[in-house]
C-alpha cells in the first residue's frame, strides 16, 4: 500500500513539475510573444492612404482628380477554414472559390495582415458586405484613393499611369513605410515624382472584438496628403496637337525658346491611363501591348530617325562659321552631282545657281553636297552635338533616346570601318546614320531663334531655365540672322517649301524634312503607306520675337510641306488665337 502511494506521489509531482514548467515557459520564456498574438487578436492597425497630389497645368487647370474606391479586405486569422463558409464568402464578394482560398493562401507578414481580396468594387458589392459583416469576422471595406485622368488619352504619354506597389517593389528603399496594396507611379510624371505627390500614409488603431468588430478607436496618425505639381504644359494646346495627330502615327513638340519650358508633348497613337487606375484588366493589358501602333510608346522621346533636310540648319551653321560659304557663295544645281557616284537634288531638273539663302529656302540637295565636300564630318557633329542632337536633352521623362550624330571614331567602334568622304555627302542634307528625336528637333530650333542658347527642356514650372551651353560654339549673329531670314522664306517665299505653313495670325518662318524609308518612284499616291516617307517640320514665330518653337513628325505621313508643316501652323495659330496665352 505504501508502494502505490509513494509511486502516485512520484506522478503527481512528475505532472506538477511539468505543469510549473509549462506554466513558466508560457509566462516567462515566451511571454512576450503570447502577450504580442493576444494583443494582435484584439487590436487592429489599419493604414490610411494619404490624398494623392494633384497635377496642374500651367494655367492651373488641374489635369487629374481623386476619386474615392473601395477594396474588400480580410484578416487571414479571422477568416473560418470551414469550407460551407469559404464558398459562401466567395458568393458574397463575387469571387470564385479557389481564387478566394489562393488570395488568403498569399505571403501576407502576419496572420492580422489584411489581404486585399478584390479591389475598386461597387456601392452595391460594399453595402452587401457591411450587411453580413457579423457572419464573416475579419471581412471589411477599405475607402482608398483612385485617380481618374480629366482628359482621357490626353498626354497620356506625360501623365503616366499608376500600378499596385508589388512584393519586390515594397522591399526598395524608396517605398519604405508605404502600406501594401498602395497604388504608386509606374510611367511619366506619376513615376517620376511619385515621391512628392503619394504623400504620407497614417495608421488607425482600433480595438476589435471575437467577431472582428469595431469597440474603441485607440489612436489615429493622420496622413500627410501628396504635394501638388504644376506642367508647363498647356492643356488646351495638349488637346490641338492630339487632334491634330488623330488617326496618324507621330508626335509633336511644343516649347518656349527662351526658356526651354514645354508648351506641348504630344505622341500618336495614345492610350487612356484611366484604364491603370485600380490595376489595369489582363485583356486590356494584352491589347495594348500587342498592339502593332505602339500606344505606350512615347515617340517625342523615344522614336529617332533621320532629320531629313532640317538638319541643312545644322549643316549651313557650320558651313557659314567655318568659312566655307557666306552670303553671296553661290553652286549651280543641275539636279545632281558627281562624287564618286552621283548624288541627286530632290528636284529632278535642278535649281539652277543658288546661295545660301535660296539653298534653305528650296532646300536644294546639290548646295548642301557641295558644302560636303569641303566639310570635315567631325567639325560637322561638333555643331551637331552644341545643338543638342546626339544626347540626352535633360528632360525628365523615362526612355528618352540619345538619336546619333556619325563621327569617324563612332563608324569605327559600332561599324568597324573607317569613314568614307562620300557619307560625309549624305549626312549634311540630314541622311544616312544621323537620327534624331521630335525634342531634340525642337531643342535646337530654340537655340537658333535664341542667339545660341540650348537650353535644357523642362517640365515643372519651378525647375527650369538651365543653359546647356558647354559644347556650343559661338556663332556669329550675323550668321543666325541670315539663317533665321532664309527659315523664314521657307514659309513666305513663292518657292519655299513651307507655303502651307504660312499663317493669318502670324509670321512663322521654319523648316521641311522629308526622310527616305524606301527607294522608288515619287509619285506619293503609288507608295503603300509604310513604304511612305516620314514627314518633318520644325517652325517658331513670330520671326521678329520667337516666343514658341514647335517640331512636328508624322511616321509615313509622305512630304514635309504637305503633312507635317500644315500641322505646324495650326499648333501656332491656337497659341496665337487667345486661348493659349503666356
Amino acid at each position: 500500500m505504501e508502494k502505490r502511494i509513494t509511486i502516485s506521489l512520484y506522478i503527481v509531482s512528475l505532472f506538477f513539475c511539468i505543469f510549473i514548467f509549462r506554466l513558466f515557459s508560457l509566462q516567462v520564456l515566451k511571454g512576450h510573444e503570447y502577450k504580442k498574438i493576444d494583443e494582435l487578436n484584439r487590436i487592429r492597425v489599419v493604414d490610411i492612404l494619404a490624398p494623392r497630389g494633384i497635377i496642374y497645368d500651367r494655367h492651373n487647370r488641374a489635369l487629374v482628380k481623386n476619386v474615392p474606391s473601395f477594396d474588400i479586405t480580410a484578416i487571414k486569422e479571422d477568416v473560418p477554414d470551414d469550407s460551407n463558409k469559404l464558398s459562401s464568402m466567395s458568393k458574397l464578394i463575387g469571387l470564385k472559390t479557389d481564387v478566394l482560398k489562393s488570395r488568403l493562401g498569399g505571403s501576407a507578414a502576419s496572420p492580422f495582415e489584411n489581404i486585399i481580396l478584390k479591389q475598386n468594387v461597387s456601392f452595391k458589392e460594399v453595402a452587401k458586405v457591411e450587411a453580413r459583416k457579423a457572419d464573416f469576422p475579419g471581412l471589411q471595406v477599405n475607402v482608398v484613393g483612385g485617380r481618374e485622368y480629366l482628359y482621357g488619352h490626353s498626354a497620356s504619354h506625360l501623365l503616366g499611369y499608376l500600378g499596385s506597389l508589388g512584393h519586390r517593389q515594397s522591399e526598395q528603399l524608396q517605398y519604405k513605410g508605404v502600406p501594401k496594396g498602395s497604388f504608386i507611379g509606374l510611367f511619366g510624371i506619376e513615376k517620376i515624382h511619385d515621391m512628392t505627390l503619394r504623400g504620407l500614409a497614417g495608421k488607425k488603431i482600433l480595438e476589435v472584438d471575437a467577431l472582428g468588430r469595431i469597440i474603441n478607436v485607440v489612436r489615429i496618425q493622420r496622413p500627410v496628403q501628396g504635394q501638388d505639381i504644376q506642367l508647363t504644359i498647356d492643356v488646351e494646346l495638349q488637346i490641338e496637337a492630339e487632334k491634330n495627330l488623330s488617326g496618324k502615327a507621330g508626335s509633336i513638340v511644343a516649347m518656349d525658346p527662351e526658356t526651354g519650358a514645354i508648351l506641348a508633348i504630344a505622341s500618336s497613337p495614345t492610350f487612356n491611363p484611366n484604364l491603370f487606375v485600380r490595376g489595369i484588366d489582363t485583356r486590356d493589358w494584352k491589347k495594348l501591348i500587342k498592339d502593332s501602333r505602339k500606344p505606350l510608346l512615347n515617340r517625342a522621346i523615344q522614336s529617332q530617325y533621320a532629320p531629313g533636310s532640317t538638319f541643312k540648319i545644322i549643316t549651313a551653321i557650320a558651313a557659314l562659321e567655318e568659312g566655307i560659304v557666306d552670303r553671296n557663295t553661290n553652286f549651280y544645281c543641275s539636279g545632281s552631282t558627281m562624287f564618286g557616284r552621283v548624288f541627286k537634288c530632290w528636284k529632278k531638273d535642278g535649281h539652277g545657281s543658288v546661295d545660301i539663302h535660296r539653298a534653305i529656302v528650296e532646300s536644294c540637295d546639290v548646295y548642301f553636297y557641295e558644302i560636303g565636300k569641303k566639310l570635315d564630318v567631325d567639325v560637322l557633329a561638333d555643331y551637331a552635338f552644341g545643338y543638342g542632337l546626339g544626347r540626352f536633352t535633360g528632360l525628365r521623362l523615362d526612355g528618352e533616346v540619345a538619336g546619333i550624330v556619325p563621327t569617324r571614331r563612332w563608324k569605327q567602334e559600332t561599324k568597324g570601318e573607317r569613314w568614307y568622304k562620300g557619307e560625309t555627302l549624305n549626312t549634311v542634307i540630314g541622311q544616312g546614320y544621323l537620327s534624331v528625336t521630335s525634342l531634340q528637333v525642337a531643342t535646337m530650333m530654340s537655340a537658333v531663334v535664341n542667339g545660341g542658347k540650348l537650353y535644357e527642356p523642362y517640365l515643372l514650372t519651378d525647375s527650369g531655365n538651365r543653359v546647356r551651353d558647354d559644347s556650343m560654339r559661338k556663332i556669329r549673329p550675323d550668321h543666325i540672322q541670315l539663317i533665321k531670314d532664309a527659315l523664314h522664306g521657307v514659309v513666305e517665299e513663292e518657292k519655299g517649301t513651307g507655303r502651307l505653313a504660312m499663317s493669318e495670325l502670324v509670321s512663322i518662318a521654319g523648316k521641311t524634312g522629308t526622310t527616305q524609308v524606301v527607294g522608288g518612284g515619287s509619285e506619293e499616291k503609288d507608295i503603300p503607306e509604310k513604304f511612305r516617307d516620314h514627314a518633318w517640320f520644325v517652325a517658331f514665330a513670330p520671326v521678329d520675337n520667337p516666343k514658341i518653337v514647335v517640331s512636328v513628325f508624322i511616321e509615313h505621313g509622305g512630304h514635309g510641306s504637305s503633312a507635317a508643316a500644315p500641322i505646324a501652323r495650326n499648333i501656332i495659330d491656337t497659341f496665337y488665337k487667345g486661348r493659349v496665352k503666356l
